[in-house]
This record gives C-alpha cells, structure tokens and sequence, in this order.
C-alpha cells in the first residue's frame, strides 16, 4: 500500500482520500496492463505500430496484404486484379492468427482497384472489409462497400516541421461533408479553399473535424465508425486530406481529429464486427458489447490485440497525417457499465465502484501516454459529461492523462435557462457557478453550444432566441424586437461562457453568425435531402442581412480572448446582483461587466476593480456594427479610486442586455 496522498491528485482534491484505494487500483492496473503490453522498459510508441504491418504496403515487386483473423481458418483475398475469383488467391496463416498474401507480376495491384477479404470459418465464405484498409467506398450502383487500393503512405511534400498546436486552444469545430452551401457532400479540397481563410479570419487558432473516420451511414455525423483507419471517402482521397492539414498548419492552425473508441458499428459487410465470423474479436460477447443506447458495439478494452489495433489507430493518424492531437468521443460511456445513462455524478462514490469500467480506464490512460509520447505538445480532449476525477491530470498525479475535458454543463444550462426562465428571472448567481465549477487543476473546453445543440430536435441558441423571426426579420432596419433581444443575448451569451467556462473555448461551425434551423443530414425521411445539411454562408456575406453583425463580434471576441491571454487567468467575482441581473468580474487586468436585464439599463453603476488606476472600454456588446445601439462611449477613460467603504473602482453607464469589457491602463 501506497503512502497516504502519494499521488498528486489528492492535493488537488483531499475529499479523494477516501477513494485512495481505488486511485491505487486505477495505477495498478495502468501498470499492470502496459508491463503485459511492452514490458518493463518498454515504450508504447514502439508497439502501437500495427498500421505499418497489417494492411497493405508496398514492397520492391508488388504489395503485401497482412491480416488478423485469429478465429479464421482460411484467408483469401479477391478483387478486380483476379475478376473476384474468391478463393484464387490464397492468404498464408501465420502465426498469431495473421494472415499473409505477397502480390506480384499479374496480381500485382494498381491504385483505384477494388479488393475485399475473404474469410472461411465453419464452412461459411465471408466478404469483409480488410481491417487496416485506408481507403474505402460504396459501389455506386448495388451500393456495396470495398476496399480500394491506394498508396496511403507515399511521401507527401509537408511542409509543415516544427508546427507548434496552440497552447490555449480556440476550437472551430466543424463537418467536411457541411461545409459548404450547395445541396451535395463537401470535399476536403473545397474545405481547404474555402473555409479554413474563414476561420483563419475569424481568429480561432484550432480546428476539431468530426467525421472523418469513415462510417457507411452520412447521418451517423461520423460517430458510427466502420473503418478506423480510412478517412471519409466521401469528401477525397488521403492526399487530399493531408493536403487541409498542411495547409491550416501554414495558417498557424491547429488540427484535431474527432477519434471515436468508445464503440464501432454493428454491421459486418461494412465494419470490423464479426471480421473473422466471431463478436468477441473485437468486441464484448452478449449483452456486454451492445450499446442499449446506441445500437452499436462496444470494444473489449481488456484484450491485448483490441488495445493494439486502437494505440496503433492513434498513432497513424498523428503519423500518416499529422493531426496535433484528439478529441475523445464519447468518454463517459466508455468509464461506466451502464454508460452514464440517467447517472448525475452527485458525488465521488459514483467514480468509483462495481459499475465504473476499470478496463477502459486503463485504456484511456495507455491512449494518452502514447498520443503524448508521439506529441509531447498534442492536444487531448475527452468528451466526459460525469467529470471523472483525474480525467484531466497526468497519469504520475493518478490521473487520466487528458489535457482538457469538455464543460458539458454549460449548454445544458443555456437551454433551460432560455426555455424553462423568463429574462427577469435568470439566476446570476446559478451562472456564475456552472460558469466557473470545475475540478481544482483540471483544465476545461468551455462552450454555449456545440454540433449537439444544432441537430434536428433541438435548437441553436439563436435559433431558440428568434425562432421563425429569422426568416422573415433578420434584414437591416427590418425593426423587430425578438431579433434585437436574440441578437444582444447571442453575443453575451457566447461571451460570458468564453471568458469564464473554460482554459480553452469552442463554437461548431456557423453557429458564430447565428446559423438558423437545425442539421438534419440527409435521410429516408427527408427525401435524402442536403436543404438542412449544410452552412448557408452566403448569409453571413450579404451585407443587407444582421448575420455579419454576429459574426464581427465574434472575431472581435476571439481577438479580445487571445491578445488578453483571457483563458489563462483565474477570474475574481466583484459583483453577482440578482434583482439588476448584473455579474462583474475581472481577470487580472481586464474587468466583465455584464447586465443582462432585459428592461433597465443603469447610470452611474459601480464598476469594482483590483487596481487603482485608468481604465478603458477594449469591447462592448452594444456597439452598432455588432448590431447595438451604441451607448457605450469607447473614447471615454474611467478613473478607479479607493472608496470611503474601502471598494476600488469607477461609475459607468451600463445599459440593459448589454457586455463591457474594461482593460486598466499600464501606470499609475
């Protein structure tokens, strides 16, 4: 037994003590599981390779074909090079239930052909797809999915060595496929032309792409994985890919990757389930590997092979492609049996018991260790609503190893508080706790709505705000007092979530400009429409509509949150006032002044500071071009003085629905 607080963790939270035994299991297993894995001394990055042996590779005459089908008696590979003869071209077992095929002279394989596995179990022939293919497409016409050939891991001409992921990230989340504004699916190229200059100009310095492992359903938004290791065919090929990441990083842009383990998808034609004509290949058998939820199939983190094929999964796309780290998909439903359905987390006892996963704990903290040992710089970020203690701390703490978690909370409290509360009724002091309630040395991705709050059944904030206004008043002068109220509430929402939600920020592609209705991929029951899967960006750019008037605030937000290094300073309350609905606060030399009364606006309300001194108004939500009225006066300067009842600070007009932000002049 471990000394009492060995590990950091529990200085961070003391209350963790009586849980020590459970943090010691938790770094017995980590430790355990790795030994099994590399040994003593032994380095996951050596062994988290399989992309570079399984698959297919060139050789000096041909290409190699390896595969791991350990429940399989015979392999055969069949494709146009042999006219789909199925059992023309034998595979030659191996070891360890690999497969192996050399193909030279007349079967030598040429890129753009077709091939599928082949695999024989109890006298039944299986056409599946090859595990590690990297490039896969469906058959236009008896829409069949195959593997086709392509040279994957040819040189690319990166020009990107050395290329830094932002220290605090400022994450435009986005969909390829979406991108763009015509009724089809976009491509990797248009999304480089076309929408990464607009998030460059917009000022986010990060960009998290869902939907890039490929899924044979458009309408999963990417999150019902077949094939681990090729990217959407849909949107081109891999060069094409490589191509957008080289191209953001020259822009100084940080890429991640949307990476789902915490399940796969249940088909057998398409994905890796029943590969080898068993489940527990690569899954849980019975019950187990089912998501109630979900209807997909949930990995066995516990099997050596499993944890293989998923580190090696991580590493090529950090390798191959160069992405600068992960956002973890769906996180809480990989820690605990019954996936967090229904859970509230209400405290520590829930972490830690017969329903917590402990196989997929390990599985988490061996994940990071690689992708930190590929990257030492790499961003990781899990997608965990129950707040796991230690998600977010090194392992050597007794943590997880994730760099940031997602403030999950945040935009649940935004929906109730905008359908459930009248304006007059919002809690400030509620706000200000959600905002700012996180785990001591964790770090956190705030955000007021992310893809989740835009899908059809739900509601954007601005869309919730102004409803079917949006269609008909969102011209210039159009006078309409929902618009105004969604415009003013859109900005100071999205503001006050950034500077206090969170040590990094995140908003989903358009939602910056008000993006209306809802995403709605194409599907039988829409006629497999793309009218609502897509980004209506000629809105934005129509300079007779109020879209732009978001949009600018927003890039002045972004400017305001990087050049006052806003997300890496601790914040410190002034004033939380129920009945005005004012909340003030200030990092270190930047002072919020939000009141979010829907009527009364206040002259000469008192502004508490830290310092003495100067200060000026560096952002105002009421500004004209960001659709205000422009009642705050930016040319005026703002004296904060020691009060008699001992209070620091200065009067200002601080008008209704309305965000200031006040930076202290360097001097006295």
């Amino acid at each position: 037994m471990a000394k009492q607080g060995q590990y950091k963790i529990f200085e961070a939270d003391p209350n963790l003590l009586h849980h020590q035994q459970d943090i010691e299991l938790r770094m017995e297993l980590y430790r355990k599981k790795k030994e099994e894995l590399v040994g003593k001394n032994g380095k996951l990055i050596d062994m988290a390779k399989g992309h570079r042996y399984y698959g297919f590779h060139r050789t000096e005459n041909g290409w190699v074909y390896r595969e791991w089908a350990p429940a399989a008696e015979a392999m055969f590979l069949t494709g146009d090079f042999n006219g789909w003869d199925l059992y023309s071209c034998p595979m030659h077992r191996l070891d360890n239930g690999d497969f192996e095929v050399y193909l030279t002279g007349d079967w030598c394989l040429q890129p753009g052909q077709k091939v599928q596995a082949v695999v024989c179990r109890y006298g039944q022939t299986m056409r599946r797809i090859p595990l590690y293919a990297t490039r896969v497409v469906q058959d236009p016409y008896n829409y069949s999915w195959c593997a086709e050939i392509e040279d994957t891991f040819a040189p690319f001409p990166w020009t990107d060595e050395g290329f830094t992921p932002a220290k605090t990230p400022l994450i435009y989340e986005c969909h390829i496929g979406m991108a763009q504004e015509h009724g089809k699916v976009g491509t990797y190229r248009e999304f480089k032309e076309w929408t990464l200059p607009r998030i460059k100009a917009l000022g986010y310095n990060t960009i998290q792409i869902m939907a890039i492992m490929e899924h044979p359903y458009y309408g999963s938004f990417g999150y019902q994985v077949s094939n681990f290791f090729a990217p959407a065919s849909r949107s081109g090929y891999s060069w094409d890919l490589k191509d957008l990441i080289n191209t953001a990083h020259s822009m100084g842009i940080t890429v991640l990757l949307d990476v789902v383990h915490s399940h796969a998808v249940k088909n057998t034609n398409e994905g890796i389930n029943e590969f080898d004509g068993t489940v527990y290949q690569f899954f849980h058998d019975g019950g187990k590997g089912d998501h109630s939820a979900w209807g997909t199939k949930l990995f066995n983190y516990g099997k050596n092979e499993v944890i293989h094929f998923l580190l090696s999964n991580l590493k090529y796309w950090m390798e191959v492609y160069h992405f600068d780290g992960f956002r973890f998909d769906g996180v809480t439903s990989m820690l605990y049996h019954d996936h967090g359905l229904g859970s509230s987390f209400h405290n520590n006892d829930m972490y830690f018991s017969m329903n917590t996963d402990v196989e997929a704990v390990t599985y988490l903290q061996l994940a990071t260790e690689l992708i930190h040992q590929v990257n030492p710089k790499a961003i990781i970020i899990a997608e965990d609503m129950s707040a796991m203690p230690g998600m977010c701390m090194p392992i050597s703490y007794g943590g997880i190893g994730f760099d940031y978690r997602l403030s999950m909370g945040v935009p649940d409290l935004w929906i109730r508080m905008l359908r459930e509360c009248r304006d007059e009724d919002w809690d400030m002091e509620k706000l200000w706790i959600e905002l700012t309630m996180r785990r001591p040395w964790e770090k956190n991705i705030g955000y007021a709505e992310s893809h989740d709050q835009a899908l059809v059944g739900d509601k954007t904030i601005m869309f919730r705000l102004c409803d079917a206004e949006m269609y008909t008043h969102m011209q210039k002068f159009a006078g309409s007092d929902i618009i105004d109220r969604g415009i003013a509430l859109h900005k100071m929402i999205r503001l006050v979530t950034a500077s206090l939600g969170g040590e990094g920020y995140l908003n989903f592609m358009g939602n910056e400009f008000g993006h209306p209705e809802w995403i709605d991929f194409p599907r039988e029951g829409n006629g497999w429409s793309h009218h609502y899967c897509r980004r209506q960006w000629s809105l934005v750019d129509n300079p007779n509509l109020r879209y732009h008037e978001l949009n600018d605030f927003d890039k002045a937000m972004i400017a305001l949150l990087q050049k006052e290094h806003i997300l890496t300073r601790s914040p410190s309350c002034r004033v939380i006032h129920q009945a005005d609905k004012v909340l003030i606060f200030d990092k270190a030399t930047v002072s919020f002044a939000f009141n979010f009364h829907p009527t009364k606006s206040f002259e000469g309300y008192f502004i508490p500071v830290a310092k003495e001194g100067r200060y000026k108004v560096i952002l105002s939500s009421d500004d004209g071009c960001f659709g205000g009225y422009g009642r705050v006066a930016h040319a005026q300067y703002y004296t904060a003085t020691r009060q008699p009842d001992g209070r620091i600070g200065f009067t200002c007009y601080l008008p209704h629905r309305t965000a200031i932000v006040f930076k202290r002049l360097p001097g006295k």
